[in-house]
């Protein structure tokens, strides 16, 4: 049971110290200067006595006195630490301010990426870069891009991505920023009356486009009507000038048989009088003279309907 305890008594004080001692021999470490741990895309501006003695942009473990020399035991108490951001950023720029060649009041909406590159130059040339870079985009904006003609500035925005970028990053740099990839986002009117007329010519010139597109298909359609009823009347005119003689020819070819002209105009006379709204009598052969009287008499019963059935 002794030796148990005693093991148990160990562990507990060598888990207790480890927890302890450890971090605090490390913060120790760290505040003494012997090491400094830099995190990724950070960069770490050390400053004695207001002069720059070093400047670590490296992610990971680093021994300072190595990188320093015997000024990393004093730059924590007798200086600062500056810890700059070299992470990728961006902003956009809403309806920047331009006139086109015409004399057109346009707005420009730009976006743009920016980062660190020296972080020496963006802690000390300039108190405020990241605001310096914005209005310096903005003024390129406006003065490389004013007194285009509207059709380029609608049209050609990667030139003028190209145009605003190649004039703002020589001057970004000396500030520590470094400018990325520029894209020229919204080209748009800002004079609302021209906005209106603008849509009011384009409505009336869609008006326009869509009745010259109708009263095309009606000639178009007129066109091909009159030229199918010119083509079926030259076909019908030559079918009444050839009817004649086709029937001339079938009845003289009719009449060399007189057996079959005569059933033929017996067959036709029987057609005519069926197809006729003439009344036909029809009588016996009888040789009573009364008979054919009162047949003859009779009116003819057009709806004869049978006599009703009684149960």
């Amino acid at each position: 049971m002794d030796t148990l305890s005693n093991f148990l008594l160990a562990a507990a004080l060598t888990f207790i110290g480890f927890s302890i001692a450890v971090p605090l021999i490390l913060y120790l470490g760290r505040i003494a200067g012997l090491y400094a741990i830099v995190q990724e895309r950070r960069s770490q501006v050390y400053i004695l006595f207001g002069k720059v003695i070093g400047t670590i942009d490296e992610a990971g473990l680093h021994f300072l006195p190595a990188k320093l020399g015997l000024a990393a035991f004093l730059v924590n108490w007798l200086g600062k630490c500056e810890v700059v951001d070299l992470r990728l950023d961006q902003t956009y720029l809403r309806s920047q301010p331009v006139n086109s060649e015409e004399g057109a009041p346009m707005g420009i909406g730009i976006w743009y990426e920016m980062f660190v590159s020296d972080p020496v130059s963006f802690l000390f040339k300039n108190t405020d870069p990241r605001g310096s870079l914005s209005a310096n985009v903005s003024n390129s904006t406006v003065r490389c891009l004013s007194n285009l003609p509207l059709a380029d500035m609608l049209v050609n925005r990667h030139v003028m991505s190209d145009t605003v970028r190649n004039e703002v990053t020589p001057k970004s740099h000396e500030w520590g920023y470094k400018l990325g990839s520029v894209y020229i986002r919204k080209v748009h009117f800002r004079d609302a009356k021209m906005i209106k007329q603008i849509e009011s010519k384009v409505v009336n010139r869609l008006r326009q486009v869509t009745s010259a597109i109708k009263q095309d298909g009606v000639n178009q359609v007129s066109v091909i009507t009159s030229t199918a009823e010119k083509t079926a009347a030259i076909e019908l005119a030559k079918a009444a000038a050839v009817r004649p003689e086709i029937v001339g020819n079938a009845l003289r070819d009719i009449s060399n048989d007189p057996d079959v002209a005569q059933a033929v105009f017996d067959v036709l006379e029987a057609q005519k009088i069926i197809n006729g709204k003439a009344t036909v009598t029809l009588m016996p052969a009888s040789s009573s003279g009364l008979l054919t009287n009162l047949l003859a008499a009779q009116p003819a019963r057009r709806d004869v309907s049978p006599p009703p059935v009684r149960e």
